[in-house]
């Protein structure tokens, strides 16, 4: 039996955060032997959306896909992208008519086994609790995986090199992004989807949590990566403007924190054959 390797990365928030993504992502790669890689993006761009810039940022930094949240629709000139880069999500629970996809399958060869792609399913979704009103993440979920029962979908990526498809890599390991508020909607969604999801991380609060463990069914999970961005601000953002706009109720403009910056995510070691995952551990640096 022979692992694979999944990283998570926590929401990138503007410049500091791009800044630390190229500098430390490629080094996480080879250091973990990753054969995927999934990065928050929603926040790159100033610390509110992305730009065509940005995502090209994330992608040249390892990135195989790039998720988001509900910050991706700050800035308008960036939505034809959501639907003509296959690789960027948004969450799948937006009504059918918003622009953009929200799962994407990716076959890509574990770099010491070629011949052998192994199929990757990414569904990045958003929560209902003190969020934008959305569809119903646990029937989106089930809506995707009920057509990946018959077919790849309208969303699938060719593998890398042109290999075909092999009765091993049929079922693809599926990785979800849940980009939500509330710590019980985040677990409730993670045990909905034990032992059918090989890893399930929570996005959107900054903060890295403490809780990282393979559930009883057997799928990874965090309650949140935390953030890749600049780590003396308040959840990136300007100290001084957070406290301002506190004190005084008065919505000033937010700009990112300046200083070192810090990566945040997961490593995940999973079973290919059963899409179990055997462990899960915390990336900050």
């Amino acid at each position: 039996m022979f692992l694979v390797r999944a990283i998570m990365i926590g929401d990138v928030v503007g410049d500091p955060g791009l800044e630390v993504l190229e500098a430390k992502l490629p080094g996480l790669i080879r250091e973990y032997g990753a054969d995927f890689v999934v990065v928050n993006g929603e926040n790159s761009a100033e610390g509110f959306g992305m730009t065509e810039l940005t995502l090209k940022r994330i992608l040249a930094a390892g990135a195989d896909v790039v998720s988001s949240g509900n910050h991706v629709w700050e800035k308008r000139e960036f939505w034809p992208l959501l639907t003509g880069e296959p690789r960027m999500l948004r969450p799948a629970n937006y009504p059918a008519c918003a622009p953009g996809r929200g799962w994407v399958t990716v076959k890509k060869e574990k770099e010491n086994a070629p011949g052998s792609p192994i199929s990757w399913l990414v569904i990045n979704l958003q929560g209902r609790e003190f969020m934008p009103v959305v569809d119903c993440p646990f029937k989106a979920f089930d809506a995707i995986a009920g057509e990946q029962k018959n077919t790849a979908g309208p969303d699938s990526l060719p593998p890398e090199g042109g290999a075909g498809d092999s009765p091993d890599t049929a079922k693809p390991l599926l990785l979800v992004d849940f980009h939500a508020e509330s710590t019980r909607e985040k677990e409730t969604l993670a045990f909905y989807l034990d032992g059918r999801a090989s890893l399930v991380v929570g996005t959107h609060t900054h903060v890295q949590t403490a809780d990282e463990r393979i559930l009883p069914q057997g799928t990874a999970y965090i309650t949140d990566l935390g953030m890749t961005g600049a780590g003396n601000g308040i959840i990136g953002m300007d100290t001084q403007i957070c406290l301002n706009r506190a004190k005084t109720q008065v919505a000033y403009r937010m700009e990112c924190a300046k200083g070192d910056g810090i990566i945040q995510g997961v490593i995940a070691e999973i079973n290919p054959e059963t899409g179990k995952a055997v462990s899960i551990k915390r990336i900050n640096q």
